[in-house]
């Protein structure tokens, strides 16, 4: 406070800033977004600035419309728009040799806002610096603060939640920029600069043009991966269930086999279990079960933390759908302020990229009373529940868990200002937050045992008595259920639900008798977005803030692509992976990659050089770099023979080739013989010819058939007398456009993989849906196409893209769902 008033009274002449022309800057797609991670919006027309004032620079205009509502006169707040200055583009930008110095060089098109900041800063009485309080918020400090220049009075400022009480506190009482935390940042973006530059241009090489390696996003793909190469190397094994039905007073309940012994658990697995599973069906044919055990016992169910980031983003996933990345630019718009009708511009939650599980006093005093005025003294938790989190880094835990900033502000309260999906997940936010300090959950918990014919069997049952913090949030009741339908197939227990009053001694006819069923054991599930999250995080590849950004990386780099809600590597993600674990097992290790992210922690925390993390990464990955060189295998050079016949020439042999689309077919006669073909391998190893599909039009061009082909942006049609006539056309399904009525829609893929469907009649019509269309009439508002929908929960769907009406596929002429999305999904 001394500071900034003497500041003010040495300022006794008015400083005038020359008008400037109100303009808005368009910023570029390879700006700060590419270069930080930052969301990226544009400016607001400038404003012209007269007089004595301080100067708040944060990262987004949002923020910055917001806290300049909250400072009031006095003060000037401008945005940066992310990051101003990164490592250049063109080249490497590290110098190796000379101590990793960095060659740091203004963004492309941020050279307006750079000299704009400038300008300002120089009639500024003081400069405040309000970048987010992460690393990358602490870099671009950093770098403002350098083109700023050191004859300002600077100070960082930093704000868990962007609100009036939290701005000003922290304007009142500045801090100074943080070194450790710069140099962490500094060195995360060395070492992805590092493994990106070096080892991108041997995959150039040695695979494809234009592929890329990331440190963290390559490990994240291998994750992947490994899971895929678990389900196709495993095998499946039978085993036997044995279950019934049984009634009493109305309320029928399902009774499953146990084993020979009460207290001894018998398996039923392959040929034995099958033989014992008919044993024991056919002692108990007709007989009574008889009670011979009731276990009755009260337990409690806890609630949990607060969200961080991570549990967010899988929370998010099992309850909402969102993506990661969906989840983060929502919460984000939270963050930063939202205009509300009654109170203007508020932050509605504080910061979103934490690992942290505490809650400020003040916010659980106010959480609190909340809870004992809403639902009564019954359901707040006897004493604050203080939650911790596993491990003792500081920097962990340097921020609160993600929650309201107001608890004046309810669901409720905001319904109408805020969008649908900003509502959902202000709701998840605020429920998750409240049921954190409400009384547990008292649950009645029977165990049943029954024997016949000497053979044991259970039936369990529970009864919430109490349902406590229930009431506001059932946590992660989403993220268990997923589990429990993945693994349903691998389960034997009896089903857990509402049972009758029941006493020993009791006999019980069976209702339904009493049957074997066979199953076979599953292989693990692909990761979806909540599981894949979850990976991330135990195995501590990245950190929470980053997921989003890694697993839209590995899709749009098309390594991944993501099939009915689940990761599935394509062909060059898989031999990239293997590629890059066999030549850098280093980088490409998960415990190694882990331990990368403890020392950017101990940087931060000021217990380490960074220049010395470096120096001991570039010894071991130089060397690794030299090898790769000489000895990575090339697949454009790569040519392995199968011993099928070309279907084009006498005495040619086919060989597999890498191309840009992948492995393919390609005579050995080649450039005498052209012949190519696409192909399949099965599990045993077994090659295929992949038969061609022809359209129904032929060539314009030269008559002769279309062939169906898949390139980068999805299937087209090229002429089946390719290289004679070049001729291609869009892919069309038979559904024409409900807007123009002219084109049809055709299948296509966006720049980051996503399959879509536009018209064909484009650019002279935009029409497009994400979803595959259907000439089906909406039975709700009349729209004459639908889109296919897929969720395990309601299965194969349409909805209508107007109304979001939906029918089941089993309704329609189009049939049920097809096997192969099924196995997909399951798998």
């Amino acid at each position: 406070m001394c500071a900034k008033v003497v500041a003010k009274k040495a300022a006794s002449k008015k400083a005038v800033v020359k008008k400037a022309p109100a303009k808005t800057v368009a910023l570029k797609k390879a700006g700060p977004k590419a270069a930080g991670g930052k969301k990226v919006e544009k400016d607001e027309p400038e404003e012209k600035v007269y007089g004595n004032y301080d100067l708040v620079v944060v990262e987004s205009p949002s923020k910055a419309k917001t806290i300049k509502k909250y400072l009031g006169k006095g003060y000037q707040v401008v945005a940066s728009n992310g990051h101003i200055k990164d490592l250049p583009k063109s080249k490497l930008g590290v110098d190796v040799k000379d101590d990793f110095a960095l060659d740091l060089v203004p963004i492309t098109g941020k050279k307006d806002k750079i000299e704009r900041i400038q300008e300002l800063a120089k009639h500024a009485n003081i400069i405040y610096l309000a970048p987010d309080m992460d690393r990358e918020g602490e870099a671009i400090a950093f770098h403002l603060a350098e083109e700023i220049g050191k004859k300002k009075t600077i100070h960082r400022v930093v704000f868990n939640a962007v609100t009036k009480t939290a701005v000003k506190h922290a304007i009142d009482n500045p801090t100074v920029l943080n070194q450790p935390m710069y140099d962490s940042q500094k060195t995360r973006r060395v070492l992805d600069r590092l493994v990106g530059y070096k080892i991108s241009p041997i995959l150039w090489d040695k695979v494809q043009r234009g592929i890329s390696a990331g440190r963290v996003q390559s490990v994240a793909l291998r994750v992947i991966v490994d899971r895929e190469d678990q389900i196709k190397a495993f095998i499946s094994e039978k085993w036997f269930s044995i279950q019934g039905e049984l009634e009493k007073k109305n309320i029928n309940f399902e009774v499953r086999y146990y084993g020979e012994e009460q207290n001894k658990k018998t398996d039923l697995d392959g040929a034995a279990g099958e033989k014992l599973a008919k044993k024991v069906v056919a002692d108990i044919k007709g007989k009574s079960l008889k009670v011979i055990e009731v276990k009755k016992k009260e337990r409690k169910q806890n609630p949990t933390a607060p969200f961080t980031t991570s549990k967010l983003q899988q929370e998010a996933a099992n309850k909402l759908g969102f993506t990661a990345k969906r989840t983060m630019m929502v919460a984000q718009m939270l963050y930063e302020g939202v205009q509300l009708r009654d109170h203007g511009l508020q932050g509605l939650i504080t910061y979103m990229r934490t690992d942290s599980v505490r809650t400020e006093p003040e916010a659980m005093k106010s959480v609190r009373d909340y809870v004992k005025k809403k639902y009564g003294k019954d359901f707040l938790s006897a004493e604050e529940i203080v939650y911790k989190k596993k491990g003792t880094s500081k920097v962990q835990d340097a921020h609160e868990a993600i929650r309201p900033t107001n608890l004046e502000f309810t669901p409720d309260e905001v319904r109408g200002d805020l969008d649908p999906d900003q509502q959902k997940l202000y709701e998840l936010i605020w429920n998750k937050f409240i049921s954190s300090q409400m009384s547990p959950a008292v649950i009645d918990q029977t165990s049943v045992t029954f024997e016949a014919g000497g053979h044991f069997f259970k039936s369990n049952g529970s009864i919430v008595k109490f349902p406590g913090f229930r009431t506001v949030y059932l946590d992660s009741i989403a993220e268990k259920q997923s589990r429990k339908d993945e693994d349903a197939e691998d389960t034997d227990e009896p089903k857990t639900g509402l049972l009758p009053d029941i006493s020993e001694g009791e006999t019980f006819a069976q209702k339904k008798g009493i049957e074997s069923e066979e199953h076979w054991t599953s292989p693990p599930p692909r990761f979806n977005e909540a599981s894949l999250v979850k990976a991330l995080e135990e195995d501590g590849i990245g950190r929470p803030s980053t997921y989003a950004a890694i697993i839209s990386n590995i899709q749009d780099r098309g390594y991944v692509e993501k099939i009915e809600n689940r990761f599935i590597p394509t062909e060059l993600g898989s031999v990239v992976c293997k590629m890059l674990v066999e030549s850098f097992p280093d980088v490409m290790d998960i415990e190694f990659t882990a331990k990368v992210e403890e020392m950017l922690d101990k940087i931060e925390e000021g217990d380490i050089s960074w220049k010395k993390v470096l120096r001991e990464f570039w010894k071991g990955f130089e060397v690794a770099l030299e090898k790769a060189k000489d000895e990575m295998k090339n697949l454009k050079k790569q040519s392995i023979p199968t011993g099928v016949h070309c279907r084009k020439c006498a005495d040619g042999e086919y060989q597999i080739k890498w191309g840009k689309n992948g492995q393919f077919f390609a005579c050995s006669n080649y450039p005498d013989c052209n012949s190519t073909e696409d192909f399949k391998k099965s599990l045993d190893g077994t090659l295929t010819i992949v038969e061609k599909v022809f359209a129904d039009d032929p060539c314009p061009t030269c008559g002769k058939r279309m062939a169906i082909k898949k390139g980068k942006y999805g299937k087209f049609l090229a002429c089946e007398d390719y290289p004679q006539c070049a001729t291609t056309a869009p892919f069309t399904i038979n559904v024409q456009c409900p807007l123009c009525k002219i084109g049809k829609f055709a299948e296509k893929k966006s720049r980051f993989g996503k399959l879509f469907y536009g018209c064909s009649n484009y650019p002279a019509c935009s029409n497009a849906m994400w979803t595959k269309p259907y000439a089906f009439d909406c039975a709700s508002c009349g729209h004459p196409v639908m889109g296919e929908k897929f969720t395990k929960k309601n299965g194969k769907q349409l909805e209508c893209p107007k109304c979001r009406h939906k029918v089941d596929m089993a309704d329609t002429p189009f049939g049920v769902v097809d096997e192969e999305s099924v196995a997909i999904v399951e798998a």
